[in-house]
């Protein structure tokens, strides 16, 4: 079976992107609603969340096995967001299953059927 490498890290890549998306949509709420920020962050919220909608819509597959896989690539982007935005170290459980949610995730990219034609 053949895999062309570019297009396995244009795939993950674009999954990163689309976490990213949804992270800053869901974050922007917590500034405003848990830390008193300004209500103009409900304009990138807005915005975030459409991009994130619309990354989705980029792949060729049915929406089920792009939302599977994005699910492995979300906890993954969502942990890397706890490490370096939050600022808190990942434990040993958190690394064990970031490394496991991305092998399924890639399982389900990779296989035949699957997201990488």
């Amino acid at each position: 079976m053949d895999y062309p490498i570019l297009k396995i890290l244009t795939t993950f890549f674009l999954f990163v992107l689309t976490a990213i998306a949804e992270i800053l949509g869901c974050y922007f709420p917590y500034l405003i609603l848990n830390q008193g920020r300004s209500h103009w962050l409900w304009i990138p919220t807005a915005l975030s969340l459409a991009i994130f909608v619309w990354l989705l819509t980029l792949h060729p597959a049915a929406s089920g096995r792009i939302y599977a896989a994005y699910g492995g690539i979300y906890i993954f982007s969502a942990l890397m967001w706890l490490r370096y935005v939050d600022q808190v170290m990942l434990s040993r459980w958190d690394v064990l299953g970031g490394a496991i949610v991305l092998i399924g995730a890639a399982i389900i990219i990779m296989q035949p059927q699957g997201l990488i034609r």
